[in-house]
């Protein structure tokens, strides 16, 4: 963990409400795909925690939604500005338990599902991804993630590809996979760990402090409490009790 000061590079609406910024500065601190980031936003007394979307050691990407007061000040802005922020914080993901990695996305979610995509194609490997959303306004980035999967797309109201959810999509269709990387809706990340074992789930909770030390991000898992932030945000999906 490490807290240093970004400049805000861009910040440019991708969807509806949906913002990609790009933060520069020392980003060596963050390793992993699934790592998050917290940033401060002046007025506000906690910290954003944020998934990272793609990092270098030089320049972090985060997509976000605008959600409320906080993130609704975060798109507003500029170029040049300057913010705080604690970098690598969280667990990431574990690209070694899969030679055919199947990604799950609902929402947002699909934010650090690109930094991972990225990872496996620089081990030779093309990840297949399910990217779900409520409608096709809520979809987006699709052409960058084309060039790094095997897009499959599903909307709640069948206004692009697959008619239903993520879930039912796996159900109804021959999906080749041997472990699955998920992150979106509790609902979604519970009906996906209740249907298959086999993967683990990138987890959201609100959070104090983001590394660890107040425990409000507490939930049940098999052997017990465990942190969203620290023991997390990936966590396997046979573990959690959702």
């Amino acid at each position: 963990m490490k807290d240093i000061k970004v400049i805000i590079d861009s910040n440019k609406q991708v969807g509806t409400d949906i913002f990609l910024m790009r933060l520069k500065g020392d980003l060596s601190e963050i390793k992993n795909p699934g790592e998050f980031i917290e940033i401060t936003i002046p007025n506000y007394y906690l910290r954003r925690p944020i998934s990272v979307h793609a990092y270098t050691d030089e320049y972090v990407d985060i997509l976000y939604k605008v959600l409320g007061h906080g993130t609704k000040d975060l798109s507003e802005f500029k170029k040049g500005t300057e913010i705080n922020a604690l970098v690598g914080l969280g667990n990431g993901f574990d690209l070694t338990k899969s030679k055919k990695p199947l990604l799950v996305a609902g929402g947002i979610g699909i934010a650090p599902m690109y930094a991972l995509a990225k990872e496996f194609n620089k081990l030779g490997i093309k990840p297949t991804l399910i990217y779900g959303a409520r409608n096709t306004s809520d979809i987006v980035l699709v052409d960058e993630f084309k060039e790094l999967c095997n897009v499959y797309l599903c909307t709640d109201d069948g206004s692009k590809g697959y008619n239903g959810n993520v879930v039912s999509f796996m159900k109804e269709n021959s999906v080749d996979y041997d472990y699955y990387y998920a992150c979106g809706p509790h609902g979604m990340l519970k009906a996906l760990a209740s249907a298959y074992s086999n993967g683990c789930v990138s987890l959201e909770a609100r959070m104090g402090c983001g590394f660890g030390a107040c425990m409000g991000c507490s939930i049940q898992t098999v052997n017990g409490p465990k942190r969203v932030c620290k023991e997390g945000p990936v966590f396997e999906a046979s573990e959690v009790e959702f």
